[in-house]
Order: structure tokens, then C-alpha cells, then sequence
């Protein structure tokens, strides 16, 4: 059997001094600091919790933010939510996950619920930006702070990171390495991510003396979208009698499905096939081979969107912040020094 819940009155009997001065205190208005720190200790010694929907009315306040994403079994989200929850929690505040869907129609609505003040604030990864949604964030009922792309000119907070820039990093490595013949495996190119790896593998192809092996996009962001869209890549790079050496993958998913579809054509990686990977996720570290891969800091950017909603939330704070997180290579096991020799192409 439990025991009975402190109550408010049982803590200012126990402080010896009077229930508004108990409440001001445990709130953090109107109280001095001895007073302060008298009350709390009686609140600590009887194990006293403020009750959550009391507060919530009394505050107007429902002490809940929204994490909306595509895809919350993807590893990067999962870090995000790790690094939010994080920041969030001890100021009292629940993470509540939300999906976006896959498109613009289902974010905007989602965005537009808000409305019904279920949360004080939202944290949103959508994979689709157009100006619907830019509008709909911008009449939001609540503060929203959106990862992935540069709103600041909207005067929406946002956190993102340079993956045209961790692409360069990861063709430079390949290229530094001995690999020449490299091919890039992306995922949809109407949305944040694909547009901006896209962009940065161009650049490389621009920049450096390698031979492109062209793009090749897969369905989604997935391993099972990865492994068909491998295939595809090198099965063209096959026909036309220049087999890869080296393959950039938009993000640690999609670079898993090219393991696996150098595996299942007889190929080794790194010896055959040097793939890399970005976002730099746990399965990347654990897969065989361990994936060389671009870290984006998918952690450090919910750290610093969780920071952002919070001072909206809290503080309110004048909108329009922008900060960014640089990328980072991190090599591996799948990516090797020099290239081995080569079995002939499947």
C-alpha cells in the first residue's frame, strides 16, 4: 500500500510558516531566499510533489513541448530526442513525439494543430519545406523551432547543419585515400536533406579530379530504400564499364543498403567498395564494417533546439535565432587507405 501524497498544507505546517508563503516559495515569486530554502527542504523531508494539472491551470501552462519528425525510429531522431529531453526535463517540462508525415500537407496540419494547446511549445525536423509551411509556423499559437533549414529571414528560430559541406569532407577522405571512381547513393532530392547533399556532392564533382559515377535516388532515407538504389547505382556504373571504387551515402541508412548490396554481388568493403555514410548514428558505429561517416552533431542540435523553445517558452525570448552545428568526419572500418585490388563486377 502507498503512502499518502504530501499535500501543500502538510509542508508549510512542517516549515512552520503560512501556505501563501509556502506556495510563494515553491514557485519561486515573492519569497526570500531563506525562505526559499527553509520550505523546499520541508518539501524534500516529505517527499512533496506539486500536482502537475494544478499547476498547469494556475500557470495556464500544459509544462509539455512537442518533438515532431518524419520518421522516429530513424537513429538521428532518436539522438535528438535523447538531447531535448535532456535540457527539457528539469525544467519540468514532458516531451511529447508527434509525426509530421511525409509531406508539406501533413506538417502544415500538424503545425496548425497546435491550436488545440495541448503543448507550450513545439520542436519540428520536417523533411519538406515550402512557404505553406513557413506560414503556418509563422501564425503558429505556439513558439516552434525547426531543425534543419535557415528560417531566421522568417523570424523563426531554427538549428541546423552544413551537410553540403559533409559530403566535401567525405568525397576529400575518398579521394585522399586513393579512390577515384565514386558514385553518390541520396535519398529524395524534394526534400531538406537530399537538396542540400545533392548540392554538395555537385560541388565536389566540380572541384576535385575524380570520376563521378553519377547519383542515383533512393525511394526514402531507409536501409531497405538503400539496398534497391545500391543496386541500381551499380549496376549503371557496371554497363558502362567503369565499376565504382567508392560510394557517398546521404546518410548512415542508405550507406547500410550499399553494404549490403556489395555483399550480396560478391564485393568487399572496404577492399572493393569503400563506402561512407553521414549522421554518424549507433548502427553505424556497431555495423560490420564499422561505417566511416559525417557526424551533424544530431545530438548538439536538439541540445541547442530544446535551449531555443525553451527561452520562447520561459523566457520569451525575440524570435528569429539561427545556430548552426559544423560536420565532422569520423573514420572507420569501411573506408581504407588504399584501395585492393578489384574483383570483376557482378
Amino acid at each position: 500500500m502507498t503512502s499518502p501524497r504530501a499535500t501543500l498544507v502538510q509542508v508549510a505546517r512542517h516549515a512552520g510558516v503560512s501556505l501563501a508563503s509556502t506556495s510563494r516559495a515553491l514557485h519561486g515569486t515573492g519569497a526570500s531566499p531563506a525562505m526559499v530554502e527553509r520550505v523546499r527542504a520541508a518539501a524534500a523531508e516529505l517527499g512533496y510533489r506539486p500536482h502537475e494539472t494544478g499547476r498547469s491551470l494556475r500557470m495556464r501552462r500544459t509544462f509539455q513541448v512537442a518533438f515532431a519528425v518524419a520518421d522516429i525510429g530513424n537513429p538521428v531522431y532518436v539522438e535528438m530526442l535523447t538531447a531535448i529531453h535532456a535540457v527539457l526535463s528539469p525544467h519540468g517540462y514532458r516531451v511529447v513525439v508527434m509525426s509530421t508525415g511525409d509531406t508539406v500537407a501533413s506538417t502544415v496540419d500538424l503545425v496548425r494543430s497546435l491550436e488545440g494547446g495541448f503543448v507550450d511549445g513545439m520542436i519540428i525536423s520536417p523533411l519538406r519545406v515550402d512557404d505553406a509551411f513557413v506560414a503556418a509556423v509563422e501564425e503558429a499559437a505556439v513558439p516552434v523551432v525547426v531543425i534543419g533549414r535557415s528560417l531566421a529571414a522568417h523570424g523563426i528560430d531554427s538549428v541546423s547543419t552544413d551537410s553540403a559541406g559533409g559530403i566535401a569532407q567525405a568525397v576529400d577522405h575518398l579521394l585522399a585515400v586513393g579512390r577515384r571512381r565514386i558514385g553518390f547513393l541520396n535519398g529524395p532530392l524534394d526534400t531538406t536533406p537530399g537538396e542540400a547533399r545533392q548540392r554538395g556532392f555537385d560541388a565536389a564533382t566540380r572541384a576535385a579530379a575524380f570520376t563521378a559515377g553519377g547519383t542515383e535516388v533512393a525511394d526514402d532515407f531507409t536501409v531497405t530504400a538503400g539496398l534497391a538504389a545500391a543496386h541500381r547505382l551499380l549496376d549503371r556504373a557496371h554497363d558502362a564499364r567503369t565499376p565504382l571504387d567508392a560510394v557517398v551515402a546521404a546518410n548512415d541508412l542508405l550507406a547500410i543498403g550499399a553494404i549490403r548490396a556489395a555483399g550480396e554481388r560478391g564485393l568487399s568493403v572496404p577492399g572493393d567498395l569503400a563506402v561512407t555514410g553521414m549522421d554518424d548514428t549507433d548502427i553505424g558505429r556497431v555495423y560490420q564494417p564499422s561505417l566511416t561517416s559525417v557526424s551533424l552533431g544530431s545530438g548538439r542540435r536538439g541540445h541547442l533546439a530544446a535551449e531555443l523553445v525553451l527561452g520562447l517558452v520561459d523566457d520569451g525570448e525575440e524570435r528569429g535565432r539561427y545556430v548552426t552545428v559544423g560536420p565532422e568526419l569520423i573514420v572507420r572500418e569501411s573506408s581504407t587507405p588504399t584501395p585492393a585490388p578489384r574483383k570483376e563486377d557482378a
